[in-house]
């Protein structure tokens, strides 16, 4: 698959949720309540504050980056990019995911949402 990546007019690289490959590796940068509410099955949860600490628990290589609508996630992407590493944002975060039909799972087992 072709690198679905662009970049946004500041120079971010920026991906939307449709163009995810099923197998991406995502990290995850909400709070505690809107991931327990549905999140991304196999993404990494490391809440946006906590990113500088947590560096030893990013992935190898290229990864995305997501948040409620892709605010925070632009954000944390700028400074990972700044700091060597190969993040891309999640244009239009979960609320994007979840439009496009994207699944998704909760910490409750009932139906997941955006929060």
């Amino acid at each position: 698959m072709s690198d679905p990546r662009t970049f946004d007019v500041d120079g971010v690289p920026t991906t939307t949720a449709s163009d995810l490959a099923d197998d991406a590796v995502v990290v995850d940068v909400r709070e505690d309540d809107e991931w327990a509410a549905g999140h991304i099955a196999t993404a990494l949860h490391i809440p946006m504050g906590q990113v500088p600490q947590r560096l030893e628990e990013l992935p190898e290589g290229p990864f995305n980056v997501v948040c409620r609508s892709g605010g925070r996630s632009r954000r944390t992407v700028e400074w990972l990019q700044r700091n060597g590493y190969d993040a891309v944002n999640v244009d239009g975060g979960m609320g994007a995911w979840a439009e496009a039909g994207r699944p998704m799972v909760s910490d409750s087992g009932q139906e997941p949402f955006v929060r």
